[in-house]
């Protein structure tokens, strides 16, 4: 059994599917009694061992048909290990592929009780909790439509909200977030906060590497049903890229860890978060950053409303064809709230490719129309290439964000952003 802090023990699991080319020779292998194999084996998780603490957000990483799917179903008891353990210590409430555990004749309100049985919840103890779960899932008179009836989106609100009102201390995310948009995703991470400081666990599976890199303690990376990292999210991201791009591009490989430290002025930010979580493979990397308002350069509070400028100076240590830098504002709890990048805010072809070397000066303009509070700040610049997104320095709570004394009584993510290339530094 798992010790007092283990919410989640995995030991030496493995998961072994017989796969059949024809639906008969399920029967052919049945009548030979063994002594003929009309299948082949298929390993989908090979002798996988870890442990989640609890209090702990971990998550799951890795390409498609890397075992993650098959391991969440088997730490939630849905499929048996062929052979290794699994012990859960506490009430597990789990969010798998969209549509699991519903019945799709059911009206929304019927499930959330139906979900709440299958939980061992009695139907007065969801009755006690349903009028927060409406209000969490927000999808109106649709409660009481059959949830055959639902977008996708609205599937996975009432799903979430049944999920997170049954008191979980382990729960488990796979993909389900993706679906939802960013108001509702700011609300799911936030309860995801709240679970995460009571104490409760998560475990969360996504092919968006920036929610493992913003929310996650820890991650684990599967291949091909082998467990490849368990460490710190930022080195299992890095193992991630190394493992996605073959071979990893030359000039990458020749900067070394002591010349990236010296060249970090931004580490001696008076606003700098040394727990910020940093990956990328260093093609360009985001070397300072400073923050200007009514004049003032990089003042210890910031005004609501009052024009930002955001000056970061990002330095190229190979060529890069089609550079895009980005901005992401979160409040205290993790939750994004306004995200924007230099694609978005400048005319097609507008951003030049830069050379190995080369050092260049941006600005991003917004005005920060929040409330007073703490938030962050997440920097990045990333490649557009044929095959998708190339991260080379993403920097993720790099700088705190104070913000005191609104100008006005109104507060949104409205930003008004804007963006321009200045001068080479």
């Amino acid at each position: 059994m798992p010790s007092d802090d283990i919410a989640i023990s995995v030991r030496n699991v493995t998961k072994n599917y017989r796969l059949f080319g024809h639906p008969g020779d399920r029967i052919k292998q049945f009548a030979s009694l063994g002594l003929k194999q009309y299948h082949r084996e298929f390993t989908a998780l090979k002798d996988v061992s870890f442990d989640i603490k609890k209090g702990e957000t971990v998550g799951i990483i890795g390409r498609n048909g890397s075992g993650k799917s098959t391991l969440l179903q088997i730490i939630c008891g849905i499929l048996k290990p062929t052979s290794g353990t699994v012990n859960v210590n506490g009430r597990v409430s789990a969010l798998l592929e969209l549509g699991a555990g519903f019945n799709p004749e059911f009206t929304g309100r019927e499930n959330v009780y139906f979900q709440g049985a299958i939980m061992g919840f009695t139907r007065q103890q969801m009755h006690e909790r349903f009028d927060a779960i409406a209000a969490f899932a927000d999808i109106g008179e649709f409660i009481d439509q059959p949830v055959r009836t639902y977008s996708s989106g609205m599937f996975v609100r009432l799903a979430f909200a049944v999920a997170i009102h049954v008191d979980p201390e382990v729960l488990v995310v796979d993909e389900a977030l993706a679906v939802g948009d960013m108001a509702f995703q700011q609300k799911c991470f936030a309860r995801i906060h709240d679970i995460r400081s009571r104490g409760g666990s998560i475990l969360l599976v996504t092919h968006a590497l920036e929610q493992v890199a913003h929310f996650c303690d820890r991650a684990l990376l599967l291949d091909r049903g082998h467990l490849l990292a368990a460490a710190d999210t930022t080195r299992t991201l890095a193992s991630y890229l190394e493992l996605t791009q073959h071979p990893p591009p030359e000039p990458v490989t020749r900067i070394h860890s002591s010349v990236l430290t010296s060249t970090d002025a931004l580490s001696h930010h008076p606003a700098y978060n040394p727990q910020e979580t940093r990956w990328g493979d260093r093609a360009a990397t985001v070397d300072a950053v400073h923050l200007y308002q009514d004049n003032h350069e990089d003042p210890p509070t910031y005004l609501a409303g009052l024009a930002i400028e955001l000056k970061l100076w990002v330095r190229f240590h190979a060529d890069v064809a089609n550079p895009v830098y980005g901005l992401t504002i979160k409040s205290a709890e993790g939750a994004p709230l306004f995200s924007t990048n230099s694609r978005l805010l400048s005319p097609p072809d507008s951003i030049p490719g830069q050379q190995r070397g080369d050092a260049v000066q941006l600005c991003f303009s917004f005005h920060p129309h929040l409330d007073a509070g703490e938030y962050s700040i997440s920097l990045g610049v990333v490649s557009e290439t044929p095959a998708g997104i190339v991260p080379h320095d993403r920097r993720y709570d790099v700088l705190r964000l104070s913000i005191q004394h609104p100008l006005s009584p109104t507060a949104g993510i409205a930003m008004k952003p804007s963006f321009r290339m200045l001068a080479p530094a």
